[in-house]
């Protein structure tokens, strides 16, 4: 009932209706519910299509994450004006595997977006995300950059080191969020994964995030809750990040992790740099919320 009255919130202040904002809750049978040890699936190989419907199929397919009528927002990184091979944003195919899987799920809407940090449109052609996404003939598709009339002011109750937040109104109102990062080295959070992603549907001055960032993408993340986050690691930046550019900063991987645990899926990601969950802080703040399972040992986990 708190997402459905929430939704009701923010519809009524995109409308002119209220002068509130809106608020999530999150209340604590929930989190106790998704204590128990979460799945978590991983596949490697050199067919990248094929690893994504590996992983997904191994959680239980995407009707476990899509049903029919739903709208749902699949949310890569495309953040930055670089080509697939230099590791900066989400691989294209892994991305246009989710949206035909979603699609085939019976999605009335998908979704794809990120507020960029390069120019907007070279960012979107250069990821390759634009032409993969192009070759999707389904007009339930929609690939576009964000409206800077449609981020909502939202109060983040359980918040503790940032109170209100701007957020993309459509992240907020999907049926289904499918969190889709590149994993990465970065120079402030030390690597960049799940939660670290969904900064891409802040409006506003990000750059008031960077102090305290891991508490703060923790109390994001209260808000913005995946309903699957799926990992590309098919080749990792290891340097130079969150933009890179150095093929040299770059390692093939041919893996991708899925999980509808976001710690759980950034905790295991994290190994693949030789680092231990414990040395994100984002990853520990939003373990110390309850918001998903930290320790690898408590985590399901399966190679598809």
């Amino acid at each position: 009932m708190d997402r459905r009255e929430f939704l009701k919130q923010v519809c009524l202040w995109s409308a002119g209706l209220s002068l509130s904002v809106p608020r999530f809750r999150i209340v604590p049978e929930v989190l106790a519910m998704e204590r128990r040890p979460p799945l978590l699936a991983y596949a490697h190989g050199k067919d990248y299509n094929n690893l994504v419907t590996r992983v997904v199929d191994s959680l239980g397919g995407m009707a476990q994450f899509v049903r029919p009528g739903d709208k749902v927002v699949i949310k890569p990184n495309i953040g930055w004006d670089r080509n697939p091979g230099q590791a900066a944003n989400t691989h294209p195919l892994v991305v246009k595997n989710l949206v035909e899987q979603a699609l085939a799920a019976g999605a009335a809407k998908v979704m794809v977006f990120d507020r960029t940090c390069n120019e907007e449109r070279r960012c979107y052609v250069n990821s390759g995300i634009s032409d993969a996404l192009g070759a999707v003939k389904d007009r339930r598709l929609r690939v576009y950059h964000p409206d800077s009339r449609k981020y909502v002011p939202v109060d983040v109750e359980r918040g503790k080191a940032v109170r209100r937040l701007e957020i993309y109104k459509d992240a907020l109102e999907a049926d289904s969020y499918i969190n889709v990062p590149v994993a990465k080295h970065h120079s402030l959070s030390r690597l960049t994964l799940g939660l670290k992603n969904s900064m891409g549907v802040l409006g506003g001055d990000r750059g008031r995030m960077h102090h305290d960032l891991g508490q703060k993408l923790a109390d994001l993340a209260t808000v913005v809750r995946p309903t699957l986050t799926v990992i590309d690691a098919t080749r990792i930046l290891l340097r130079s990040g969150p933009q890179g550019g150095n093929l040299k900063d770059v390692k093939v991987m041919d893996t991708v992790i899925a999980s509808a645990d976001p710690v759980a899926a950034d905790a295991y990601a994290t190994t693949l740099f030789d680092l231990q969950p414990e040395a994100i802080e984002s990853t520990k703040a939003a373990f110390r919320m309850g918001l998903g399972e930290m320790q690898i040992a408590n985590i399901k986990i399966v190679r598809a």
